[in-house]
């Protein structure tokens, strides 16, 4: 029997991704090789940078920004994690800003420019309030996965020895953008008044939730052998993962393209279509 080819992945646990990871999906095409990666995000710079990996989990600014730059990496219509962001915009209680609209020339706090909360969030304020990222001053800790893009000018890098929560608390940021890990103090809370309110009302304009992270796989994998896509693919959907169709996910691709372009993360747009370029035909 000629042994399968083993294709090493980095994805993250999630209730669409358990079964996956435990091995309780078979295949008779090939074999995931997982390799534990936490958190997941530490992933995306070597899938990004050197194509670490076969088969990987990533933000979708981070794909948007690797494709602009002609990574070899094809998306493939899975969505691993969607959320509404509103919740991980943070202020003080007593600091002077009282809702997003107060955030016009503030300073505010994030991971990386690139991070895809804050993409999501820069682009709905702006499409809300008229709150322009390049109106505000950005402070950053880390650099974008895509090793090509450089920070705009409305950007700077923190000091050494200051972190986010402390920039938020000290005053030297109006607000901060926190990822899944939200800090529990009680002289902080969301710059949005309602942020479930806030996301709802997104989701109703919109039509969908943003979309945090997506799969891809390796160009080169994917063009010596095309069927191992379908068969990923079928491996993630009986493992309960959101796998959708081209169509379904274009709406949230459009607007992520358009956000991005419009922060100066994406050195010039391009289409949802192109995009997907590279996935097979087979695939809808």
């Amino acid at each position: 029997m000629t042994d399968l080819p083993v294709l090493t992945a980095a994805l993250g646990r999630y209730p669409g991704t358990a079964r996956l990871l435990d091995g309780e999906i078979p295949s008779g095409r090939l074999r995931l090789d997982f390799e534990k990666v936490a958190p997941i995000s530490k992933a995306f710079a070597p899938m990004v940078r050197s194509g670490k990996y076969q088969v990987s989990e990533m933000a979708i600014a981070t794909f948007l920004m690797a494709r602009a730059y002609d990574k070899p990496l094809v998306l493939l219509p899975v969505v691993l994690v969607e959320r509404a962001q509103e919740a991980a915009l943070l202020c003080r209680k007593n600091g002077p800003v009282q809702g997003p609209a107060d955030l016009a020339g503030a300073r505010i706090a994030v991971r990386a420019y690139s991070q895809t909360t804050g993409m999501w969030l820069r682009g709905s304020l702006a499409e809300s309030f008229d709150v322009r990222a390049d109106q505000q001053r950005w402070t950053t800790f880390e650099d974008a996965h895509v090793a090509e893009f450089q920070d705009p000018p409305w950007v700077s890098r923190a000091e050494k020895g200051q972190d986010l929560l402390g920039l938020l608390k000290s005053g030297e940021a109006d607000a901060a953008i926190f990822g899944n890990d939200l800090p529990e103090d009680p002289d902080l809370r969301p710059v949005f008044p309602d942020p479930q309110a806030a996301g709802a009302a997104f989701q109703a304009r919109h039509g969908f939730l943003p979309v945090n992270h997506l799969v891809v796989m390796r160009r080169d994998v994917v063009e010596a052998d095309p069927d191992l896509v379908p068969e990923v693919l079928r491996m993630l959907k009986e493992s309960g993962a959101a796998v959708r169709s081209r169509a379904e996910l274009r709406p949230a691709l459009a607007l992520a393209i358009d956000y991005c372009a419009e922060q100066g993360l994406l050195p010039h747009r391009f289409t949802p279509e192109e995009a997907f370029a590279g996935l097979p035909a087979s695939v809808p």
